[in-house]
C-alpha cells in the first residue's frame, strides 16, 4: 500500500506512533511510525490527526546517517541539543 505525504495521521490506522525517550513531556514531539510498506510516517504529537509526511526507508536512512554524523548540529544551539556521542558513526 502506497501513502501520500499530508494524508491526514488518523487515517493510518496501521501505524503504531512512537517518540524519543528524550521528547518534552509537554507534548511538543515529533512522533515517527513504520507503515507496512516499510515508508515511516511523521506527525505532530500536538496534532496527532493533522497531516503525516511520508518518507522511503532510503530518505530515513540518509536522514538518520546525517544525524550520526552531525550534519544538523547547527539545528539546536551549543551544548542545549541532545549528544550524539554515544551513537554508532556511519562515517568510514
Amino acid at each position: 500500500m502506497q501513502f501520500r505525504n499530508g494524508i491526514p495521521a488518523g487515517q493510518l490506522t496501521a501505524a503504531r506512533w512512537r517518540k524519543s525517550s528524550a521528547s518534552n513531556p509537554n507534548g511538543s514531539c515529533v512522533e515517527v511510525a513504520k507503515l507496512p510498506g516499510g515508508e515511516v510516517a511523521v506527525r505532530n504529537s500536538r496534532d496527532p490527526y493533522g497531516p503525516a509526511l511520508i518518507y522511503t526507508p532510503a530518505e530515513v536512512t540518509a536522514f538518520l546517517t546525517g544525524v550520526k554524523n552531525g550534519e544538523f548540529d547547527d539545528l539546536y544551539p551549543a551544548g542545549n541539543g541532545p549528544s550524539t556521542g554515544g551513537l554508532p558513526s556511519a562515517r568510514r
